[in-house]
C-alpha cells in the first residue's frame, strides 16, 4: 500500500497538546477570575478556622426548621458573626430561593440565542463565549466529607491517577452522583474547567475544586436527585447533563451475543449511535478493544482531548461504552486507546457508519433518514434463484465511471444507461471506505461505511434505490480477506493483534503488504459476518461478490516452504477460513432471501457453490456460495482469442475445455477489471489483426460468451470497444462515442451489439434456465479445429433449443453444414455479430433456414449456413 501522510484536517496530531491548552486557558481565565479567587481564599480561611465543627454547624443550619426556637436564634447569631455564611431562617431561605429563580430565568433568557453547536463546543472553552447575565445566586457550599468516619466525596488518589492516565475500567463507579453515608457525593472530572455547579431542581450547589480537573462535594440528600451540571470555562458556562449519571446503553443480551461471536446485527450494538437514553438525547459510543487498559472518546466536541471522556468496560466481553449527552449527527470522533504497554493510539471506529472524506480519517456520527422506494423490487427478487434466472452484469468503478459525479448525480445517469443496454445487474467495485484510491477499494479501513468521496451513506442508499426502481439489481465487491496496516485503523487495534492473526506468518498477506483477518477468532468472524448482513439489510444490496477467496482458503497461498504451518491434519487448507465462509453464506441466505453470494475463486476447490451441509469427495462441506467466477474459462478463452486465426486450430481445446467442468459449480463468466489493467490491454486490444478484425473478433467473442453456459460479466468501457486500459483516474473513454469523432460508428456498433445480446438473452430462457444442468447443453461440433468453428445447442426447461455457431477464422465459408435436430421445421436467425449495424460485413441470413435430411455431426438433419468471417450467429426455431 502506498504510504500516506497523516491528515491535517480533523486529526489532532497537529493540534496543541492538552498541556498547552490548559496553560493557555488558565492564563486567559486568571484575570477574569481574580475576584472569585479572593472570595474563595476568604471562604477557605474561615472554613479552616471552623475546623471539625463546620460540618456539624452546617448540618444544624440545613435542618434549622426542625429545631427549637433557641437553636434557631443561636444559628442566626452565628450567621451574623460570619458575613459569608448563608441565611438559614425560613424567611431568608425563601428570599434566596426567589433570587435564585429570578437569576436562573434571566440567565436562561440571555443564553437562549446561543446555538446548539456553541453549547457543545463549550466543553473546551470556545474563544467567543456568549455572555451570561445577570449572575445567578451564589451556590450553596457543599461538604467534602460525610459524618465522622464516612468516605470523602473527593476522588481517591488511585482512581485519580487512573483517570488521568486513561487506564480506568469503570469511571462511572467513581464519577457522577453516588449515595454515601450522610448524603450524596458528586464527583466531576472536567479538565480546564474553572468551576462546576450541580443544579438539582431549584437547588444549586458549587463543587470544590480538587485540582487537575477534579471537582467534588456532598449534599445531605436521601437519594440521588435528577441533576445537571453548569461547568464554567474561561468566559463561558456549559449547561449539560452528566455523562457519568447514566446506566449502560447495552443490555446483557447484546453483550452475551458479542461474547459468543453471534451478534448478527453487530452494527446496532457497537459504533456511534445518536439516541435518547433515560429521556436525554446524545450519542452512545461502544467499541470492542479487549486488550486495552483504557479507552476514551475524542472528537470535535471536546477539541480532540479525550481526557475527560473515559469509557467503561462492560464485563469480560472487551466492549467499552459511554453515552455522551448533547451531541449528535455530524460529530467527528475517534477512540483514544491506552495500550497494554501504557502508550496511546488514536483509532477510527471499526464500525463507523460514516467517515470523513479521505485523506482525513475521522469517523462521523451518523443516523440514516433515507426512505426506501424499492418495495416492488425487494418483493420480486425472491421469485427465482439467480442460477436459474437471466443474470447479465455490468461491472463498474463508481468514482471513475463518470469522474466527479456524486452518488446522487450517478443516480440520474447510471440506471438509465444500464437499463438501455439491458444488463440485469450492476456490480460495484468495493464501495467501503478506503484510504488509498489506487487500491480501487480493495484495501478497506471502514468496513461499515460507504466511501465519503461520493457522498453520505444515505446518498449511496439513494443510488441503490434508483437502480432498483429501474429494475436493476446491485452487487458489490466485498473484501473480507485482508485489510491495510494504517496506524489509525484496524492493525493492532488495541495494542496487540486483534483483527489480524497473532502469528506473523499467518497475519502478513504476501501479495499486497496487508494483514489477513484471524478467521479463527469468534469476534472477528462476527465482525465480518455481520458486515455482510449490514450491506444486504441496511443498503438493500442484492449480492456480494467476495474478493480473493483463494487467498483465504490456502495456508500456503503465495508462500514458499517454511513460510507457512500446516493445519491440524497436516494439510494446506485454512480450516478457520473455510468455517468462516460457510457461516457467512449460511447466515446471509437465511436472513436475507433473494440475495446471492459470488466467489472470486481461481482454483479447483471442491464445492464452492455446494450447500454447506453437503460433503464432497474432499470431505469438506460446501462453502455455500450461490455462484463462482469461472476464472479457467476466462483465461483459456482470452488466450485462444489472442492467437492469430491461422494458429487457432492448434489451440482449439482452449475453447472447449471449459465444458469438461462447466457443471461442477454454478458459474459466472467474468471479463472483469482485472483483465484490462496493469499492461494486459483492453479487451478489443487483446484481439489480433487490423482494426476491423479486432472489432470482428471482439463481437464474435462476446456472442460466444453470452451463449456459453454460465452468467455474464463485462467491465465498463469494454461494451463500446475502448482501446486503452482502464485507469481509475480517468475512467472510460466516453469521447469515443461522440458523433463528431471519426470512428464513433465503430464503437457504437459494438455498443449496439451488447444491447442486442442482452435483449435476446433475456428473451431466450434456453440461455439461462438450465445453466447449471448438463441436459441444457449439447455439442453439435466441438472438434472442427481446422475450420475454427464451434457449434452447440442450448435448451430451456421445455426442450426449446437455441443453436449457437461461432466462426473464428477471417474468411467466408459458404454452405457450411451444421447438424441439427430433425424435429425443428425451420430456424430463424435472431443474432449475427457480422451484421452491418454492428460494423460487420453483413453476411447474414434474413430468411428462415430449413433443415435437410442429410445427416451431419451425428444428427439426422442439417442446415446449410454461410459463415461470416469472425462471427457468431444464433438461431431459434422459426
Amino acid at each position: 500500500m502506498t504510504p500516506r501522510t497523516p491528515s491535517s484536517g480533523s486529526d489532532p496530531k497537529n493540534q496543541p497538546t492538552p498541556a498547552k491548552k490548559a496553560a493557555t486557558k488558565k492564563a486567559a481565565a486568571k484575570k477574569a477570575t481574580a475576584e472569585k479567587a479572593v472570595a474563595k481564599r476568604t471562604t477557605a480561611a474561615k472554613n479552616t478556622t471552623a475546623k471539625k465543627t463546620t460540618a456539624k454547624k452546617t448540618a444544624a443550619k440545613k435542618t434549622a426548621a426542625k429545631k427549637t426556637v433557641a437553636k434557631k436564634e443561636t444559628a442566626k447569631k452565628t450567621a451574623a458573626k460570619k458575613s459569608t455564611a448563608p441565611a438559614t431562617s425560613a424567611k431568608t431561605a425563601a428570599a434566596g430561593t426567589v433570587a435564585r429563580k429570578t437569576a436562573k430565568k434571566a440567565a436562561a433568557a440571555k443564553k437562549a440565542p446561543a446555538t446548539k453547536a456553541a453549547a457543545r463546543s463549550a466543553v473546551g472553552g470556545p474563544t467567543a463565549p456568549e455572555p451570561v447575565s445577570p449572575e445567578p445566586a451564589p451556590p450553596e457550599p457543599m461538604a467534602d466529607r460525610g459524618p465522622e468516619g464516612a468516605a470523602p466525596a473527593a476522588v481517591g488518589p488511585g482512581d485519580r491517577e487512573r483517570l488521568l492516565a486513561g487506564t480506568h475500567h469503570d469511571p462511572h463507579s467513581v464519577l457522577g452522583a453516588h449515595p454515601v453515608p450522610g448524603g450524596v457525593a458528586f464527583r466531576v472530572f472536567r479538565p480546564y474547567a474553572l468551576g462546576v455547579t450541580v443544579v438539582a431542581g431549584e437547588r444549586r450547589a458549587g463543587l470544590r475544586d480538587d485540582g487537575q480537573g477534579f471537582f467534588s462535594g456532598m449534599l445531605p440528600l436521601p437519594e440521588v436527585p435528577a441533576y445537571r451540571l453548569e461547568v464554567e470555562y474561561a468566559g463561558t458556562v456549559q449547561d449539560t447533563e452528566d455523562a457519568y449519571g447514566f446506566l449502560p446503553t447495552l443490555g446483557e443480551f447484546d453483550l452475551h451475543l458479542i461474547g459468543e461471536g453471534r451478534h448478527e446485527q453487530l452494527w446496532q450494538a457497537l459504533g456511534a449511535h445518536p439516541m435518547t437514553h433515560q429521556g436525554v438525547t446524545g450519542t452512545r459510543f461502544a467499541v470492542w478493544a479487549p486488550n486495552a487498559r483504557g479507552v476514551r472518546v475524542a472528537g470535535g466536541f471536546n477539541f480532540w482531548d479525550g481526557t475527560g471522556y473515559p469509557m467503561r468496560s462492560l464485563g469480560a466481553t472487551g466492549v467499552w461504552e459511554l453515552f455522551v449527552p448533547g451531541i449528535g449527527e455530524g460529530e467527528l470522533y475517534k477512540f483514544e486507546i491506552t495500550r497494554p504497554d501504557g502508550s496511546k493510539t488514536l483509532r477510527a471506529d471499526p464500525l463507523a457508519r460514516r467517515t470523513e472524506v479521505p485523506p482525513a480519517t475521522s469517523s462521523v456520527v451518523h443516523a440514516s433518514r433515507h426512505e426506501w422506494g424499492d418495495a416492488e423490487w425487494m418483493a420480486g427478487r425472491t421469485r427465482r434463484p439467480a442460477h436459474e434466472a437471466p443474470f447479465s452484469v455490468y461491472e463498474l468503478h463508481l468514482p471513475s465511471w463518470r469522474p466527479g459525479l456524486t452518488y446522487r448525480q450517478l443516480a440520474e445517469q447510471l440506471p438509465a444507461y444500464v437499463k438501455d443496454l439491458g444488463f440485469t445487474h450492476v456490480e460495484l467495485m468495493p464501495v467501503a471506505e478506503h484510504p488509498f484510491g489506487g487500491s480501487w477499494g480493495y484495501q478497506v479501513t471502514g468496513f461499515y461505511a460507504p466511501t465519503a468521496r461520493l457522498g453520505t451513506p444515505d446518498d449511496f442508499k439513494f443510488l441503490v434505490d434508483a437502480l432498483h426502481r429501474a429494475g436493476i439489481g446491485v452487487l458489490m465487491d466485498w473484501v473480507p480477506a485482508h485489510f491495510p496496516r494504517d496506524e489509525w485503523a484496524l492493525a493492532e487495534f488495541d495494542g496487540r493483534p486483534l483483527y489480524e492473526h497473532a502469528d506473523p506468518l499467518r497475519a502478513a498477506h504476501p501479495d499486497w503488504g496487508t494483514l489477513e483477518f484471524d478467521f479463527g477468532r469468534r469476534e472477528v468472524r462476527n465482525f465480518l459476518v455481520a458486515n455482510a448482513l449490514y450491506w444486504c439489510e441496511e443498503f438493500h444490496i442484492d449480492g456480494l461478490r467476495v474478493d480473493a477467496v483463494a487467498s483465504m482458503l490456502y495456508l500456503d497461498y503465495s508462500r514458499e516452504p517454511g513460510q507457512w504451518t500446516p493445519n491440524e491434519h497436516g494439510g494446506r487448507e485454512n480450516l478457520d477460513a473455510v468455517a468462516f465462509l460457510q457461516e457467512m453464506n449460511a447466515t446471509v441466505y437465511r436472513r436475507v432471501p433473494g440475495v446471492v453470494t459470488v466467489a472470486e475463486e481461481s482454483t479447483a476447490w471442491d464445492g464452492v457453490t455446494r450447500a454447506t451441509h453437503h460433503r464432497g469427495p474432499s470431505g469438506f462441506g460446501g462453502l455455500g456460495f450461490g455462484l463462482k467466477w469461472n476464472m479457467g474459462w476466462m483465461h483459456d478463452s482470452l488466450q485462444y482469442m489472442s492467437h492469430d486465426p491461422v494458429h487457432r486450430k492448434f489451440h482449439h481445446g482452449e475453447m472447449t475445455f471449459s465444458m469438461v467442468y462447466a457443471y461442477s459449480e454454478n458459474y459466472v463468466l467474468p471479463i472483469s477489471h482485472d483483465e484490462v489493467v496493469h499492461g494486459k490491454r483492453s479487451l478489443v486490444s487483446k484481439m489480433p489483426g487490423d482494426w476491423w478484425q479486432q472489432r470482428a473478433n471482439l463481437r464474435s467473442y462476446l456472442g460466444w460468451m453470452w451463449a456459453h453456459p454460465g452468467k455474464q460479466l463485462l467491465f465498463m468501457g469494454q461494451e463500446f470497444a475502448q482501446g486503452s486500459e482502464w485507469s481509475e483516474t480517468s475512467g472510460p473513454d466516453w469521447w469515443l462515442l461522440d458523433p463528431n469523432y471519426g470512428a464513433a460508428a465503430d464503437h457504437r456498433g459494438v455498443l449496439d451489439l451488447v444491447r442486442d445480446l442482452n435483449a435476446v438473452y433475456r428473451a431466450t430462457p434456453a440461455l439461462w434456465t438450465r445453466d447449471v444442468h448438463p441436459d441444457g447443453f449439447q455439442w453439435v461440433t466441438g472438434d472442427a479445429a481446422d475450420d475454427n468453428v464451434l457449434a452447440f445447442l442450448r435448451y430451456d426447461a421445455d426442450g426449446t433449443p437455441l443453436l449457437a455457431v461461432s466462426h473464428f477464422a477471417p474468411v467466408v465459408r459458404p454452405d457450411y453444414r451444421i447438424g441439427v435436430p430433425d424435429d425443428v421445421p425451420a430456424w430463424r436467425e435472431v443474432l449475427n455479430t457480422d451484421a452491418a449495424r454492428y460494423g460487420g460485413s453483413d453476411v447474414v441470413h434474413p430468411d428462415p433456414v430449413k433443415p435437410e435430411p442429410q445427416g451431419r455431426h451425428g444428427r439426422p438433419a442439417s442446415i446449410r449456413l454461410t459463415l461470416a468471417p469472425l462471427a457468431t450467429v444464433w438461431l431459434r426455431p422459426a
